[in-house]
């Protein structure tokens, strides 16, 4: 099947890379010339583990195009996906005015009978603005379905996601249109779930907002936990134990961040707000969010005595492990804080800190964890990438000038680091 996909982000060129790897020929639109021209040769825009590979192995086998022509590509796709960015406005409803542009340029370029499926997530009613552009921009009579097919990858896991998901969602008025998609999809794993398109453009936000929610009642719960002298892992694993809960986004850190969580958490209460309603619960969420980051500054300030003329060593700098995005990453808003109050921040992350060089220009970039934490007054972990759980800590704490460990992501063992002689800081226990 012949495919095209709007947008080079996460969502585009991972699926575009599935499919084209399934055996569909995928023509992929950008509109940056440089990207496209980095693209045709393979070079990737970001960092997610196998992704390089797959799209050099289907560049060579001539089913994935890289092109600046919208009709190069929109004449002869049977399904057409529309996968551009929706970041937050300032009152925190989504930006769709690319969704928008490109449902233009689709219009104009529409020769003959497909689906245009909008894989960014979108509030309620898009879909069906989307169909209305395209209506306005055909040149000619053309006949086309609107499709919702919202993604649910991960950030570092992005491939396995696409091609094993638990769910493939379509939302579609036709039979014809819900055949088509049900067809492209049919070498993909998980349960299908076919609905209305309005239903289709709330099960992702429902999706990214109840995860979300998980993580700040694993903090609220870490903030009650550091008073009362319980130790919030073993209280998580053993509300996780239950199998009606679980314990997978049941961790406390130092805040969620990345493309998706704040911002989808910030349209959902800006969508319920539109219908009028006060969705006081995420608003909470967001707001537990924010209170997560400050705590870990405020510890690391109060246990140091502040931080005035102080070397703090950061490992981690993206928002999770395996990428190196930093949208959103909670990393920013701490070391901003910490710099605020005086600090001296030298950093070390695997894959991040070129694109943090462009946020965080006044921190020192390391070239290993080693390099970062020779001389620190402190060590704080922020991101949980698994070459910090394997570093020998001995070592560590003999190059660092004080041994305090701030544990951003309780990743370490209290009992076995204090051991080796720091002072030991992780969130919801001592």
């Amino acid at each position: 099947m012949t495919i095209a996909i709007v947008g080079h982000g996460y969502v585009g060129l991972v699926s575009a890379a599935v499919f084209a790897d399934l055996g569909n020929d995928v023509w992929v639109v950008g509109r940056t010339a440089e990207k496209i021209e980095k693209l045709k040769k393979g070079i990737m825009p970001f960092f997610e583990p196998g992704l390089a590979e797959m799209v050099q192995h289907n560049l060579s086998a001539g089913r994935l195009h890289f092109t600046l022509r919208h009709d190069e590509a929109i004449p002869n796709a049977k399904i057409i996906f529309i996968c551009v960015g929706t970041p937050s406005k300032t009152n925190g409803e989504a930006d769709l005015s690319s969704v928008f542009a490109v449902a233009g340029k689709i219009g104009k370029n529409l020769k003959n009978y497909a689906v245009v499926a909008t894989k960014s997530t979108v509030p309620v009613g898009t879909n069906r603005k989307v169909a209305q552009i395209i209506k306005e921009h055909l040149p000619q009579k053309v006949h086309f379905d609107i499709a919702s097919c919202p993604e649910f990858l991960k950030e570092g896991s992005a491939l396995s996601d696409t091609l094993n998901p638990d769910r493939i969602v379509i939302g579609a008025d036709t039979e014809k249109a819900i055949e088509l998609l049900l067809d492209l999809h049919k070498p993909i794993d998980g349960e299908r779930i076919v609905t209305s398109i309005e239903t289709a453009e709330m099960i992702k936000y429902a999706s990214n907002a109840l995860l979300a929610s998980k993580i700040s009642f694993a903090n609220s719960m870490s903030f009650i936990c550091e008073q009362v002298s319980a130790d919030v892992e073993l209280v998580l694993t053993g509300v996780g134990l239950d199998k009606r809960l679980g314990r997978m986004f049941l961790y406390p850190g130092v805040g969620f961040g990345g493309s998706c969580f704040p911002k989808d958490v910030k349209a959902l209460i800006a969508i319920a707000k539109q219908h009028g309603y006060d969705f006081t619960l995420l608003k909470s969420v967001y707001q537990v969010n924010q209170e997560a980051k400050e705590k870990f500054v405020e510890k690391v300030v109060k246990t140091l005595g502040g931080v005035a003329g102080k070397t703090l060593a950061v490992w981690g700098l993206s928002f999770k492990p395996n990428t190196d995005d930093m949208r959103e990453a909670p990393s920013v808003d701490i070391i901003r804080r910490l710099e605020q109050q005086g600090a001296k921040i030298k950093a070390f992350d695997p894959a991040a800190m070129e694109n943090a060089a462009k946020i965080l220009p006044s921190v020192t970039y390391c070239n290993s964890p080693k390099e970062a934490a020779f001389g620190a007054d402190a060590l704080l972990l922020l991101t949980e990438w698994n070459e910090f759980k394997q570093l020998d800590l001995l070592e560590i704490k003999k190059i660092m000038r004080k041994p305090y460990l701030f544990d951003g992501r309780n990743i370490y063992d209290p009992l076995k680091v204090k051991k080796m002689g720091f002072i030991y800081k992780g969130i919801g226990r001592e």
